[in-house]
């Protein structure tokens, strides 16, 4: 119990934080109070209504709000979640149109379990949706999961998108974002040793740190610049009585998000502002440009403290994935072992977290893979998120992605024939994609 008071700690912080600005919310909302009209009154139900659904918004876990779809047709269809695989620590789920073909492009999006949730990835999913089969990877916020569920590492990460990969079948093409882009690539290679006839078609990975030290960005000198036990002691603690993971030892999604934060305080700080003023003003809407980015960015997860830590050390200390090094369920793996699986690296020119040249990395390790199924792309002008759901990614990236399935899969999406599908895979699979 160590580690317990400090969890409650931060969890009263919080709650009362949500508590104090619903008080001044309903406190300045009187009635009465109209009959001597204050500014500083509006002020107060605005700083109170910011604040209250800022606090709020960091235990809820965001819907997908993805209800229903126009295809060719024309016609809306109803968007709905299935889950095809449950597991303690994650679900693998498909989004179901109703009424409409399935699609020929079969793809398995790998969210980051970073301390945000799987609907990180919301508009990734809606611009896929028209053109693919989209599955994902839903992890669980590890303080709801029972001790007795047993340990979570990056190992049993691997493990669990190798299971996933196994069901999808081997018409499946993967795009990893971010933090999962080295054990989704773990993940490929354990299969291409164990399982070669269930590795997917390609690979996209977007964003990721196969070698940190390729390109040194302010997280990996964070990685470097603490030892092991300094992190297990500031940022570890278990789960308080409140919910059903209680005495798990986790890294919270709290002190995370004060992680985030504090990288750009000052616009943050700036947009709070902005926000109050415009609810003071009346110019705010429930679901207005502010509402929508932090709702979905003030809402975190705990992540297991095996997960946290092992993946600081082994990935980002000891670049066992650039080392070729990495070992899952005491077996060491080979990254020259993939040689039928197209792998796609998308970089930004201007992402701050993992630099242009972390995930590209992953091509060198690949020796085994011949060059015509490898292909690169760096966007210029993009930070990170605008690689998997900004501007970048809708004008730019998302087309070239598509374009690079259907040059690998076994057939093209839109049956032509041989002759044309051989010219879309001598323009999809190049190693300096032009712009």
């Amino acid at each position: 119990m160590r580690y317990m008071a400090t969890y409650d700690l931060m969890e009263t912080m919080r709650n009362t934080n949500e508590w104090l600005g619903a008080s001044a919310r309903a406190m300045a909302s009187y009635p009465a109070f109209a009959l001597w009209p204050n500014p500083a009154m509006e002020m107060m139900r605005a700083w109170g209504e910011v604040t209250e659904r800022s606090f709020a918004r960091m235990v809820a876990k965001p819907d997908w709000n993805i209800d229903n779809f126009t295809a060719e047709d024309g016609r809306d269809h109803i968007v709905s979640t299935r889950k095809m695989v449950e597991k303690p620590f994650g679900d693998l789920i498909h989004f179901r149109i109703a009424g409409r073909h399935t699609r020929k492009r079969k793809v398995l999006l790998v969210a980051p379990m970073s301390g945000h949730y799987a609907t990180l990835l919301r508009k990734t999913v809606i611009s896929l949706l028209p053109d693919c089969e989209v599955y994902i990877t839903d992890w669980h916020n590890a303080r709801d999961i029972p001790v007795s569920a047993g340990k979570f590492d990056v190992e049993d990460y691997t493990l669990y998108l190798a299971d996933f990969m196994r069901i999808l079948g081997p018409d499946t093409h993967v795009i990893a974002v971010c933090q999962p882009v080295p054990l989704t690539l773990a993940a490929t290679a354990y299969l291409a040793d164990v399982d070669p006839d269930a590795q997917p078609r390609s690979l996209t990975l977007i964003g990721g740190p196969v070698d940190p030290n390729a390109a040194p960005t302010e997280v990996t000198d964070f990685g470097h610049s603490v030892t092991m036990g300094q992190l297990e002691e500031t940022m570890i603690q278990r789960v308080g009585f409140k919910y059903d993971g209680v005495g798990r030892m986790v890294y919270p999604g709290l002190l995370q998000l004060a992680s985030f934060i504090s990288m750009n305080g000052e616009t943050h700080a700036k947009a709070f502002q902005n926000q109050i003023m415009a609810v003071a003003k009346g110019e705010a809407s429930d679901h207005d440009k502010h509402n929508l980015f932090y709702d979905e960015y003030l809402a975190v997860m705990d992540m297991t403290a095996e997960f946290y830590l092992s993946t600081v050390e082994r990935i980002f200390k000891n670049r066992e994935i650039a080392k070729n090094a990495f070992v899952v369920d005491g077996k060491q793996i080979d990254f020259g072992k993939i040689t039928n699986v197209a792998v796609k690296i998308v970089e930004g020119e201007k992402d701050d977290i993992s630099a242009p040249g972390q995930c590209l990395a992953a091509l060198d390790l690949l020796t085994g893979l011949d060059d015509s199924k490898k292909a690169a792309h760096l966007e210029p002008g993009a930070g990170h998120y605008g690689i998997f759901a900004g501007k970048s990614w809708r004008n730019n990236i998302r087309p070239l992605v598509l374009e690079f399935i259907d040059a690998n899969a076994s057939g093209p999406a839109t049956s032509k024939g041989p002759a044309t599908v051989a010219a879309v895979k001598s323009a999809a699979n190049k190693n300096k994609k032009a712009v």
